[in-house]
């Protein structure tokens, strides 16, 4: 079982839809996904303050940061639409795996 990541932010959107859309898989986004960007792109963070703030360690900060940033250029290169989850949408997706 994975170690529980805190969110404090929760996206006020559910997706960004890329205009022409090119088709293709839609890219999804894990509220832990957004909450990383959110703390060391916007809010200027370091990994470890990060960490410390989603109560994981570094080097969990720097393997979400890294997917997370691989989804995002994915999309935009590629012209693929981008779907944010909410934590219950989540938490779905487990009980169904």
């Amino acid at each position: 079982m994975p170690t529980p990541v805190f969110i404090g932010y929760r996206p006020t959107v559910e997706a960004f839809i890329p205009y022409p859309d090119a088709g293709g898989d839609t890219i999804i986004l894990e509220p832990a996904d957004v909450e990383v960007l959110r703390l060391v792109d916007l809010e200027d963070l370091s990994q470890e303050e990060a960490g410390m703030e989603m109560g994981v360690s570094r080097g969990t900060i720097w393997r979400l940061l890294q997917e997370a940033r691989r989804k995002v250029t994915q999309a935009l290169i590629e012209g693929r639409r981008i779907q944010i989850l909410s934590r219950a949408q989540e938490k779905d997706e487990v009980k169904e795996k």
